[in-house]
């Protein structure tokens, strides 16, 4: 069974959800009033209607309220300065409470229900007595959320080694795993400092070419291996993925001589040396 959903987002690059349009003709970059788990949300549609299959959609659908009014921008404007105010106001009742954390961002939810604070921390903080006066403070719901430090950068943005803006903080929905292999398959060089972000962690951009990477190493013959050449007998010495060459060092020459031939040039007639 097909169904006619719309892409929402609450944040900047955030994930995207699914809602049911209704019969509201709704269209990407407009602003609606969604129901979530957290409340009434305002979010901005990311995706505009379109048709997907009844099992790509985490039930039950829930349907788009309203498109958002004046008032419904307005509310989310005041939100967005009392967010402000709030986060002075934690900065200090962390520092009168001596804890180990650093606040990172304030979120009010739309209907003001609950005001989220999201810190980062080396190990687990006791915070009772903090939620406790936060919440005689702002007379609402108070919640501390500790994230790792790639969702800290998330939030906060920057620039990357690459001088553009952070690939998390401006497209990337999600966070993919990425692993030093990563690097390896693409010939990086393993110096942490090389292919680390801002957060310290492994760059996320290792993952974008990977999957290129696998797919032509598949074709690739390994270094070691005896290949025919049109120069003669050689043992491959090293390979350049993305040209789809391999180096080799020709067996016949007493000086061991080297050349670089396309992988269609050559037959691969031993495998490692």
């Amino acid at each position: 069974m097909m169904l006619t959903v719309v892409g929402v987002r609450f944040k900047r690059a955030g994930k995207i959800y699914y809602f049911d349009p209704a019969d509201f003709q709704v269209k990407a970059g407009q602003k609606v009033i969604v129901e979530t788990v957290r409340g009434i949300e305002l979010g901005e549609v990311a995706v505009g209607p379109k048709t997907v299959m009844e099992e790509d959609v985490v039930a039950p659908l829930k349907q788009v309220i309203r498109i958002a009014t004046e008032e419904d921008i307005n509310t989310e404007r005041e939100n967005n300065r009392k967010e402000k105010e709030a986060f002075d106001t934690c900065l200090k009742e962390i520092e009168k409470h001596q804890l180990e954390m650093k606040l990172v961002d304030v979120e009010y939810t739309f209907d003001n229900n609950k005001i989220i604070f999201y810190f980062t921390a080396d190990g687990r903080v006791d915070f009772r007595d903090l939620v406790k006066d936060l919440a005689s403070i702002f007379r609402t719901r108070i919640e501390l959320r500790q994230i790792g430090v790639r969702d800290e950068a998330k939030m906060l943005g920057g620039l990357g080694p690459c001088g553009r803006s952070l690939c998390c903080s401006t497209f990337l929905g999600d966070f993919e795993p990425v692993s030093i292999k990563m690097a390896k398959e693409q010939n990086l060089s393993l110096n942490p400092t090389k292919i680390s972000g801002i957060c310290g962690r492994l760059m996320c951009c290792l993952k974008y070419e990977e999957d290129v990477y696998e797919e032509i190493k598949k074709e690739i013959p390994p270094i070691g291996a005896k290949a025919q050449t049109p120069n003669g007998d050689a043992i491959i010495v090293d390979v350049n993925v993305l040209k789809q060459t391999v180096k080799v060092r020709l067996i016949k020459d007493e000086d061991g001589e080297f050349g670089e031939y396309p992988i269609s040039s050559i037959k691969v007639v031993d495998g490692q040396e």
